[in-house]
């Protein structure tokens, strides 16, 4: 199986993960020209997507997506809230019933060889869900956007050997800041994102021996930084495991670039 960042931050998130048979795209929040660009330059054709996997309807995950669902006739895949409130936007245009396939969290589905488990987050949209995939006998976990964690959020990631996970800010930044008081209360609360320190914390609880990778995503280009996100969960990381050596399976997603293409076999 195989993971690779076509974007990732606040201002728009598109990640690719495909297995032999599968190509998907968890989100599609950058225009369908960065995504159909990004996805050629790790030799994947748009039109073998196979599945367009949607969290939740913030235009920072759904921005191309109207572009890609009806230029190849892309399924798209989401909750039924999550779906109804893109539907309502006259900014994604019209998307054809047929493309719409409604998922439930915590039941899980298969497209071709791979199965996919939603779950829900905790965020101040409707219904939003990230997603696990699972193939071959690898698992790769995705969890963004999610103002806390849990044993629930645990039990969904365990065993992932590929875990893209939200490192949204760094605390101090975002309280010193220019954000107005109301959206520094948002984010910082349960349902808004969560910090590079929380982030560290749950990477802990979630480490064991086979995972590979660990990809730091959604960054906040006002609240925290490439080197600040890596080094707060670095430092937690070397504590937690006294092992030094784990910091070669730690990287940032690019915000507006593709990142590395990480590959379990």
């Amino acid at each position: 199986m195989n993971l690779c960042s076509i974007a990732s931050g606040s201002s728009g998130n598109c990640t690719f993960v495909g297995s032999e048979h599968t190509k998907l795209l968890v989100d599609a929040g950058i225009s369908g020209k960065k995504i159909e660009n990004g996805l050629n330059s790790i030799d994947v054709s748009p039109q073998d997507i196979q599945g367009i996997l949607i969290t939740h309807e913030h235009a920072d995950h759904i921005q191309g997506l109207g572009v890609l669902a009806r230029r190849y006739h892309t399924p798209i895949y989401g909750t039924a809230e999550t779906i109804n409130s893109i539907l309502r936007m006259n900014s994604i245009g019209r998307i054809s019933d047929e493309l719409l396939h409604y998922v439930v969290p915590d039941e899980t589905f298969r497209i071709n060889d791979i199965t996919v488990e939603p779950f829900s987050t905790s965020h101040d949209a409707s219904n939003p869900v990230c997603y696990t995939f699972q193939a071959d006998g690898h698992k790769i976990g995705m969890a963004t956007d999610l103002g806390k964690y849990d044993d629930y959020i645990i039990s969904k990631l365990t065993e992932s050997e590929i875990l893209l996970l939200e490192a949204n800010h760094d605390v101090n930044m975002l309280m010193v800041g220019g954000y107005p008081y109301y959206l520094k209360q948002r984010i910082l609360g349960d349902r808004g994102h969560l910090s590079n320190e929380n982030s560290a914390r749950l990477i802990c609880r979630l480490f064991h021996e086979k995972l590979k990778y660990i990809t730091l995503a959604h960054l906040s280009k006002e609240n925290n930084y490439e080197e600040l996100a890596y080094e707060t969960v670095r430092v937690e990381l070397n504590q937690y495991t006294q092992d030094k050596s784990l910091e070669s399976i730690l990287s940032v997603a690019k915000r507006d670039m593709v990142s590395e293409m990480l590959s379990v076999i």
